[in-house]
Parts: C-alpha cells; sequence; structure tokens
C-alpha cells in the first residue's frame, strides 16, 4: 500500500504542476510532509524532499518515519530501502509525465485547483504561483495530503540526482 500511495501522490504532483499558471516549470525541489489518514482515523506522517525535473525525473526522499528514496524515470521506478539493505525495481503501469498532465487541472478559486484522474479528485492549493499542499482521497479510502515548504521552480538540478547505484551488499527485488 504505501508504494501505491507513493506512485499516486507522484502522478497528482506531476498533474498539478503547471496548473497555478506556472507553465514554465522545469524543475521543482522542496520540502515535504505526508500525512495519511486511514479510514479508521489512524494517522501516518512522512517527511523528506522532492525533486523533479523536466521531462520524466522525480526523486522522493523520505527521512522520517524511515529513510527511503523513490527514484523514477518515465514508468520505470527504484525503491531505495537502506535500513533493510535492499532495493526494489518496478515497472509502473503508467507512465508519469509530469509536465505533460498538468493540462487536466481547473482552476475553481484564488489559489486552488482540481483534477480528476484514475477517479480520484485531487486539489491542489498554490501560494505565491508555487505548489503549497496537495489533498485527496486514494482508492483505499485514505486522506491524503501533502504539504511543501522551502520550494524551489526552476533551479538547475544535476540529472546525476536521479541516478540510483546500489551498493553491493544491497538485495534487489524485480517486481
Amino acid at each position: 500500500m504505501f508504494y501505491k500511495v507513493i506512485f499516486v501522490v507522484m502522478f497528482v504532483l506531476s498533474v498539478f504542476l503547471e496548473a497555478s499558471s506556472l507553465n514554465n516549470i522545469k524543475s521543482f525541489d522542496a520540502d515535504f510532509e505526508q500525512k495519511i489518514i486511514n479510514p479508521s482515523k489512524k494517522e501516518i506522517l512522512y517527511s523528506g524532499h522532492l525533486y523533479l525535473k523536466d521531462p520524466y525525473y522525480i526523486l522522493w526522499q523520505y527521512k522520517k518515519p524511515i529513510i527511503k528514496s523513490v527514484y523514477i524515470v518515465n514508468d520505470f521506478a527504484i525503491i531505495d530501502e537502506p535500513e533493510l539493505e535492499q532495493a526494489i525495481l518496478t515497472k509502473l503501469k503508467n507512465e508519469i509525465d509530469i509536465f505533460n498532465l498538468i493540462k487536466n487541472a481547473k482552476e475553481v478559486s484564488k489559489n486552488r485547483f482540481v483534477a480528476n484522474i484514475y477517479d480520484v479528485k485531487y486539489n491542489l492549493f498554490t501560494k505565491d504561483n508555487k505548489i503549497n499542499k496537495i489533498e485527496y482521497k486514494d482508492a483505499l479510502e485514505n486522506s491524503v495530503t501533502i504539504t511543501f515548504s522551502n520550494v524551489k521552480q526552476n533551479t538547475q538540478i544535476d540529472d546525476g540526482l536521479f541516478k540510483f547505484l546500489p551498493p553491493e551488499n544491497y538485495d534487489i527485488i524485480r517486481k
């Protein structure tokens, strides 16, 4: 379920990057806090850092409560789990085209946009023409809120950041 949430979140963020008149975004770099509340009201908090780079690079670096990195290039994902000394490599069902899917979001009020993708409604909130927060309810009825801070747009991000080289002692799991 954790991985499904990550992929949905990445897709959602991709849909909203340009929605708030941010059509010129070529990169996005921000700290994030992700709150997931399941139907029985149990809350899980994650935090870390997110990097996005046009046309199809994504890196989620989770720092709390566990250290984990999720690398996405086109329709391929690598989940680096250093505490388990393993990496999971998987092909995604859908390519996450970050800078093209934004067109689905519609402005519904000042600083608020909505998109319906894969039967899920996403709300995006902006502040100072930068993405501030995303809210949605996933297919498992979890309420998800991702809040961004220290947002930088259109800064230089080296492609090498998105390349994962596993340590020799890692187990590699292909799914």
